[in-house]
C-alpha cells in the first residue's frame, strides 16, 4: 500500500502504512523542525490515500496546499536521504476554522458536544458542572433540541424558574451556579466561541475524503487565534476525537489507516485535566486504533504526555531538546528511556546535539516491533515549507468540495424558539382570564402534569426522547434512546 520515508540515518526510517494506526509522537524544542516533520508525515499519508486532520497553530502548515520550491541544497538533501521521485507538489487541502475566517466554519450542536466537554470549555467547577449535567438531562428527557448557545441560555432560564421542581426530580439546583454558567457562556461568546455551536454541523465523512487522484485530503484547522483559548482548542479536538470513536465501526488492523488525527500543542490537552477525563482520553487513544484511526501527538517535551498514553505511541520522532533547567534534564532522560537502544548512539547526549531538521527516529517494524533508534535526517516535504498568502488561501477555499455545505449557517427551530412559544401560549389564557374569561381557550394536556414545569412543557410530556435532542442536522432525525458516549458526547443506541 506504500510506506512513508520519514528520514535516514545509517538505515532508512520507514513509517509502515499498516502500523500507521499504532499512533505516534513528534517532540522537540521550538525551532528544531517539528512542523516540517509533521508536514512530511501528513503528506506521506495523503500520498498513500489516507485522509489527515491537523491543527495549524502557527500558519506554516498551510504550505501543504502549495508546491514547494526546488534548490540545490534541497535536492542534495533529497539525494542523501534517498527519496525517490521527489518533485515539488501540492497536497489536496481543505481549510477549516472555528471562527469561519481562514477556512470553512466548523460547527456542531450543544447537544452533540455534551456536558462534560462543554464544562471544560467553560472552565466550570464541579458544582457548576453538576448543574450543567442536570440541564442536559432535562433537555434529553423533554426532547428539547440544543443547537446553539441561545438554546442553552433559554434552558438555563427554565432551570432557574422551575428549580424547585427540577431539584425534586434531578437533584439540587443552585440559582447561583446556573447564573455562573450563564456568565461563562457570555465570556465564551465574547471570545467568539459561540460560532462553534450551530448548524450545519460538521459531518465526519467530510474529514475522511480522498481526491479524484486517490490521495487523502488533508484537513487543516486554522488555530493561530484558537490557541489563545487553550481550553476551547483542546476541548474541540477532544470532542472531534470522541466523535470518531463513537461513530466509526470496529475494523481491526487494516493495510492503512482510515484517518490520521494530529494533536499539535498536545500539552494543552492535559493541563489541569481532571483525572477522570484523563482516564477517558487514555481509553479512547487505546481503543480507537481498532477503528482505523491513528493519533499523532506533537509537543515540546515528551513528558507533556501522560505515561499511560505515551506507552501507546509506537512511532516516535524526537527533535532536539536543550537541557537548561532541571525539568529539561528530566525530559531528556524521559525521552532517552522511551527508545529502543542502539549501541552506536548515546541517546541522552545526542538529543542535545541534534541540528535543525535532524531527529532521533524509531518506527514500528514488521510484527509491530520498534526499530532501534536512528539519528536521522528528516525527509523534506514536496510542498512549500512556510505560510501562504491570503490570495492563495482564498483560491484553495474557492475550489473546496465542501464549501457550499458549510459556509451558510442554518437556524432552525430549537429549544429557544420552543420555550419562547410555550411562554407565549401560557400567557394568553392568563390574559383572557384577567379580562373576564370570555373566549378563553385552555389547552388540554393528554395526561395530568407531574409538575408546574411539565404543565408549562405539556406538549413535550409525551417523551419525544431523542427524536430531536439527538439530531445532528436538519436531514438527520432519529427515534432512538439517548446514550452519552465515553467523553460525554451524544451517542445513539439502535
Amino acid at each position: 500500500m506504500g510506506d512513508i520515508l520519514v528520514g535516514r540515518g545509517d538505515q532508512p526510517a520507514w513509517l509502515l502504512a499498516k502500523y500507521g494506526n499504532r499512533h505516534g509522537l513528534v517532540a522537540g524544542a521550538t525551532g528544531t523542525g517539528k512542523s516540517v516533520t509533521l508536514m512530511t508525515i501528513a503528506e506521506g499519508f495523503s500520498r498513500i490515500g489516507v485522509p489527515v486532520f491537523m491543527a495549524d497553530v502557527k500558519g506554516d502548515i498551510a504550505g501543504l496546499a502549495m508546491p514547494g520550491t526546488s534548490s540545490e541544497k534541497l535536492l542534495a538533501r533529497v539525494a542523501q536521504i534517498g527519496v525517490e521521485g521527489w518533485a515539488p507538489e501540492a497536497s489536496p487541502v481543505v481549510f477549516w476554522d472555528l471562527y469561519g475566517q481562514l477556512g470553512h466554519p466548523v460547527r456542531t450542536t450543544v447537544s452533540e458536544v455534551g456536558p462534560a466537554l462543554l464544562a471544560r470549555m467553560l472552565e466550570l467547577n464541579d458544582t457548576q458542572a453538576g448543574v450543567l449535567d442536570i440541564a442536559f438531562k432535562l433537555a434529553d428527557d423533554r426532547g428539547l433540541l440544543l443547537l446553539d448557545l441561545d438554546d442553552l441560555r433559554a434552558l438555563l432560564n427554565l432551570v432557574i424558574e422551575h428549580r424547585a421542581d427540577i431539584s425534586k426530580e434531578y437533584g439540587l439546583v443552585s440559582p447561583q451556579s446556573a447564573a455562573a454558567i450563564q456568565r461563562a457562556l457570555l465570556r465564551l461568546e465574547q471570545d467568539g466561541g459561540d460560532r462553534f455551536f450551530g448548524e450545519p454541523a460538521l459531518r465526519l465523512e467530510d474529514l475522511m475524503r480522498t481526491s479524484l487522484d486517490g490521495r487523502g485530503v488533508i484537513g487543516l484547522l486554522a488555530a493561530d487565534q484558537l490557541i489563545l483559548r487553550p481550553r476551547l482548542y483542546s476541548s474541540f479536538l477532544l470532542w472531534l476525537l470522541s466523535e470518531l470513536f463513537e461513530s466509526l465501526p470496529e475494523v481491526g488492523d487494516l493495510e492503512k489507516p482510515k484517518l490520521v488525527f494530529v494533536f499539535d500543542e498536545a500539552h494543552l490537552l492535559f493541563d489541569d485535566c481532571p483525572p477522570a477525563l484523563r482516564q477517558r482520553i487514555e481509553q479512547v487513544v487505546r481503543l480507537i486504533r481498532s477503528k482505523g484511526v491513528g493519533v499523532y501527538f506533537c509537543s515540546q517535551q515528551p513528558d507533556d504526555i501522560p505515561g499511560e498514553i505515551l506507552a501507546q505511541l509506537g512511532n516516535r520522532v524526537q527533535h532536539a531538546l536543550r537541557a537548561f533547567t532541571p525539568r529539561d534534564r528530566k525530559a531528556v532522560k524521559t525521552a532517552a528511556e522511551t527508545f529502543v537502544q542502539n549501541p552506536k548512539i548515546d541517546v541522552a547526549s545526542a538529543i542535545g546535539e541534534l541540528a535543525v531538521g535532524e531527529a532521533l527516529v524509531s518506527m514500528l517494524m514488521d510484527k509491530g516491533v520498534p526499530m532501534p533508534v536512528e539519528r536521522a535526517l528528516i525527509a523534506p516535504p514536496r510542498a512549500r515549507m512556510g505560510a501562504i498568502t491570503p490570495e492563495e488561501r482564498a483560491a484553495v477555499r474557492a475550489r473546496s468540495p465542501v464549501g457550499a455545505a458549510y459556509d451558510t449557517p442554518i437556524n432552525r427551530e430549537s429549544a429557544a424558539e420552543i420555550l419562547q412559544r410555550r411562554a407565549a401560549e401560557a400567557a394568553r389564557p392568563a390574559e383572557a382570564t384577567r379580562g373576564g374569561g370570555r373566549g378563553a381557550a385552555t389547552p388540554k394536556p393528554q395526561e395530568a402534569p407531574r409538575s408546574r414545569m411539565d404543565e408549562f412543557l405539556w406538549g413535550n410530556k409525551r417523551r419525544q426522547g431523542a427524536v430531536e435532542a439527538a439530531a445532528k442536522s436538519a436531514t438527520r432525525t432519529v427515534t432512538n434512546s439517548i446514550v452519552r458516549g465515553i467523553l460525554g458526547s451524544l451517542g445513539l443506541r439502535r
